[in-house]
């Protein structure tokens, strides 16, 4: 009986799904506008970090997360059994810090009818996530939360105890940021600031407001992409990289072919490039990311230990 019940109530939810995506499509085009405008209003609300809807009650009890990042936040923050799916790419290790707890746990596709289908009470989603989706969730009546892709050690911060506020889950968020905090002041950073660049697909060069641009200053390194224009970063030609003469350029994602060809140039065959420092802990603005940051301030004390005993 419970069974039927159950495949009763999932069909419910499938004929309440397909009846309002008809009734999305069938009002045409103006329909659709005024879905994307209320999906974008929904998430400006959110993103100020006010959730008025649902803050008086219980916590959730079934959570679905749309994004990688996202992703990583809920599973330091939640109870595990609070989680009914996380994103398509929470198991992938090369893209997810945490594929390993993530191990277990279910995975969406991403897609309104599968989350939908999945009876969540909170669905957690990021400025990238796809506005169509949104709007069919707000439509259906789910609680959506929208979290910033902010960068900063501030924004990591408010991401994690916002994440303990819509889970409901504020004392096991202190402690999440109370082991982040430790970790960031344990970090032991070289005395004297080695220069680097972030060279990625395209010849691409990441600035200081960007993660990669953080994690540099984070480490205690002075990132050569810097200046005027160049905040988020810039095209970063073979030549201005040689005559720049960097201490150390970390090569960009796995799989940038065009990159990977410009750093095998000749011209760079003097200068320390390193393929193997980023790996899926650069991937997300999220606890995991001081890992990344305390090997790479590693990394620079041996350049500066190797700098003084040159000049010996």
């Amino acid at each position: 009986m419970r069974s039927i019940r159950r495949s009763r109530a999932m069909a419910h939810r499938g004929g309440r799904f397909m009846w309002a995506c008809a009734r999305h499509f069938r009002r045409g085009r103006h329909s659709i506008a005024r879905a994307f405008a209320r999906a974008m209003a929904l998430a400006a609300g959110v993103a100020g970090g006010a959730a008025v809807a649902g803050a008086a009650d219980a916590p959730p009890a079934r959570v679905v997360s749309m994004n990688v990042c996202t992703d990583q936040l809920l599973l330091l923050v939640a109870d595990r059994a609070q989680i009914a799916a996380l994103s398509p790419l929470a198991t992938n290790r090369e893209m997810s810090a945490l594929a390993a707890r993530a191990e277990g746990l279910a995975q969406t596709t991403g897609g309104a009818e599968d989350i939908y289908l999945r009876t969540p009470d909170l669905v957690l989603a990021d400025v990238w996530s796809d506005p169509g989706t949104l709007a069919m969730l707000a439509r259906l009546g789910v609680r959506v939360e929208r979290f910033s892709p902010g960068v900063s050690v501030p924004d990591i911060r408010a991401k994690i105890t916002r994440m303990g506020e819509v889970l409901g889950q504020d004392a096991r968020a202190a402690a999440v940021l109370a082991d982040f905090d430790a970790r960031l002041a344990a970090i032991a950073r070289p005395a004297q600031a080695p220069s680097a660049a972030v060279y990625g697909a395209g010849g691409y060069g990441y600035g200081p407001k960007t993660l990669e641009g953080q994690m540099l200053a984070l480490a205690g390194f002075e990132n050569l992409v810097s200046g005027p224009g160049l905040d988020w970063g810039g095209r970063l030609d073979l030549e201005a990289l040689v005559l720049a003469a960097p201490d150390l350029v970390i090569a960009g994602a796995p799989g940038a072919s065009r990159a990977e060809e410009m750093l095998a140039h000749p011209a760079l065959a003097g200068m320390r490039v390193e393929r193997a420092l980023r790996d899926a802990r650069w991937v997300c603005a999220a606890p995991a990311m001081l890992g990344a940051v305390a090997d790479l301030a590693a990394f620079g004390r041996r350049i500066e230990a190797e700098k003084a005993m040159a000049t010996q």
